[in-house]
């Protein structure tokens, strides 16, 4: 009967060994992230010193669909501020699990000003 419970619990251990935490992958997609949202900032700012970059919220964002056949991708998102020349940018920055970058959303919905410039 204990050989029976050795097996299920060793493949357990190893299981659970192999996890990384939410904090520990928020972690490890933070300083992506905000090099991300300044070099995004750079651009929509037009401002090449944009160092003062600052983490507002941070969080993990599920796969919505999941299922024996279905693996969705797991992904930090964070919400950054920028600020540099006197202006200031939020950005949502997601950084899927997996990947080797992230991506930066834009300041908000479109801007008819864009096709002014």
């Amino acid at each position: 009967m204990a050989k029976l419970l050795i097996l299920p619990a060793l493949a357990a251990t190893f299981a659970l060994a192999g996890c990384v935490s939410q904090t520990q992958f928020l972690d490890s997609k933070q300083g992506l992230a905000i090099m991300t949202a300044a070099t995004r900032a750079q651009f929509e700012l037009n401002c090449q010193d944009t160092n003062d970059a600052t983490v507002l919220s941070r969080e993990v964002v599920h796969p919505v669909l999941q299922g024996p056949w279905l693996n969705g991708i797991q992904r930090a998102e964070f919400t950054i501020g920028v600020r540099g020349c006197g202006r200031k940018a939020v950005f949502i920055v997601i950084c899927p699990d997996g990947g080797e970058g992230c991506f930066a959303t834009g300041p908000g919905g479109f801007h008819p000003d864009y096709l002014n410039n």
